[in-house]
C-alpha cells in the first residue's frame, strides 16, 4: 500500500493556500488509504499549481495502465511455468523411483511384483491429472510450449503421404468448423517429397490453428491446441469425402498398459521410462527458461527522474507536515508495510 501511495500522480509541495482543499479531500478518503495521497494531489492541482500537475499527471497514469495490462499477461506466463515445474519434479521424482526399481528387478534383486505395479500406478494417475495440475503449458508427452500452450496430436483418417504422392496432381479443399468455415485449398503436384507435402499442409491449416508436420517415424501428424481440439475434431471436412474422422494420437508413455510380469516387458518399461525422463527434463529446461523471461520483463514502468524527484519531495513535504489528517493518511498507508516487503519490491526493478 506504501508503494501504491507512492506511485501515485506527482503534484507540487504543499501551499498554505491549498491546505484547506488538501485537508478536505485526505479527511474524505481517510478509510481508503490507497486513495487519500492521490485525493490531495488532485486537491492541489485545484489550486495555485494550475495545470502542471495535471499535465505530469496523464503520462504518469498512461504508463501505469500500460504496465497494468502487459503484468497480467506476465503473472499468466509465471503462473503457467511455475505449475509445470511443480508438476514436473514431481513426474520427474516418480520416474526415478520406477528407473531404479525396474533395474532392480531386471538384475535380479528387490522391487517385487507388487511394489512396481503400485508406482506405475501412481505414476498413471498423476499423468491423468497433467490437465489440471500441470497447467495450459504442458502437453500429453510431458513438452512444455510457453506460447503456444498444450498441443494436441492427430491424425485424419485418409490424409496420408501415401495416398498424397499417389493421387498424382490434386487440389484439396478443406473447411474446419460446424459451419464449413473457411475455404482453405491445398495443391500437390506429382513428385513431390515428403517433407514439401507437409510444408505445403501446414502453410494452408495454419490459419485455422491447425499445423502440420512428419513425426519421429515419417508419418504426417497434424496438431492443434489442446483447448481447441474437442471443437475441432469432429469438424474437418476434405474434398470428396466429406467430414473426416481424426484419430487423437495417445501419449507414449502409458505405464498402465505395461506388463511387467517377464524381463522382455521390464526392458521396455525401463527404455519409456528412460525416454519420458528425458523429455522431463527438457521441459524442465524450458519451463524455467520461460519463467527467467517472464520475471526479467516485470520490470517497474519507466518514470521520468524529475517526476520521481518532485514525487518525493511532494511526500516529504506531507510526512514533516503538521497536518493531523495528511499524517494519519500516510500512517494508515504504511500499515503492515515492512522492510522486507519495500526490498523485495525495490528488487523488482
Amino acid at each position: 500500500m506504501a508503494m501504491d501511495a507512492l506511485t501515485r500522480t506527482p503534484s507540487a509541495p504543499s501551499t498554505g493556500q491549498g491546505n484547506g482543499a488538501s485537508a478536505g479531500n485526505v479527511k474524505a478518503n481517510a478509510g481508503a488509504p490507497g486513495v487519500a495521497y492521490s485525493g490531495r494531489a488532485l486537491a492541489l492541482a485545484a489550486s495555485d499549481t494550475g495545470n502542471a500537475a495535471t499535465a505530469r499527471a496523464t503520462p504518469t497514469a498512461r504508463t501505469l495502465r500500460r504496465s497494468v495490462d502487459q503484468n497480467l499477461n506476465l503473472q499468466s506466463e509465471v503462473a503457467r511455468a511455475q505449475q509445470a515445474l511443480d508438476y514436473l519434479a514431481r513426474v520427474a521424482t516418480q520416474l526415478e523411483a520406477l528407473k531404479a526399481d525396474l533395474s532392480a528387478r531386471l538384475t535380479g534383486r528387490g522391487a517385487a511384483s507388487r511394489q512396481l505395479e503400485t508406482r506405475a500406478r501412481q505414476l498413471s494417475d498423476t499423468l491423468d491429472a497433467r490437465r489440471t495440475d500441470g497447467g495450459a503449458g504442458l502437453d500429453a508427452e510431458l513438452d512444455f510450449d510457453s506460447t503456444r500452450g498444450a498441443q494436441q496430436r492427430f491424425r485424419i483418417d485418409g490424409l496420408d503421404l501415401a495416398s498424397l504422392r499417389e493421387g498424382g496432381a490434386q487440389t484439396l479443399g478443406f473447411s474446419v468448423g460446424s459451419v464449413g468455415g473457411p475455404q482453405l485449398a491445398a495443391t500437390f503436384e506429382r513428385g513431390m517429397l515428403d517433407d514439401e507435402i507437409a510444408r505445403r499442409l501446414d502453410r494452408t491449416l495454419a490459419p485455422v490453428g491447425i499445423r502440420a508436420a512428419l513425426d519421429d517415424g515419417r508419418a504426417l501428424v497434424f496438431s492443434t491446441s489442446e483447448a481447441r481440439f474437442d471443437g475441432i475434431k469432429d469438424a474437418i471436412a476434405v474434398t470428396g469425402r466429406g467430414r473426416v474422422d481424426t484419430v487423437p494420437l495417445p501419449a507414449s508413455l502409458a505405464p498402465q498398459e505395461w506388463q511387467l510380469g517377464n524381463p522382455d516387458a521390464l526392458r521396455q518399461g525401463l527404455r519409456d521410462v528412460v525416454q519420458a525422463l528425458a523429455r522431463v527434463r527438457r521441459s524442465q529446461d524450458a519451463a524455467t527458461l520461460a519463467l527467467s523471461v517472464a520475471m526479467a520483463r516485470t520490470t517497474q514502468p519507466d518514470v521520468p527522474h524529475v517526476e520521481l524527484a518532485m514525487l518525493a519531495d511532494d511526500f516529504s513535504a506531507t510526512a514533516t507536515s503538521h497536518d493531523y489528517q495528511s499524517l494519519l493518511a500516510i500512517t494508515s498507508a504504511l500499515v503492515g508495510v515492512s522492510r522486507d516487503r519495500v526490498q523485495a519490491l525495490l528488487g523488482l526493478r
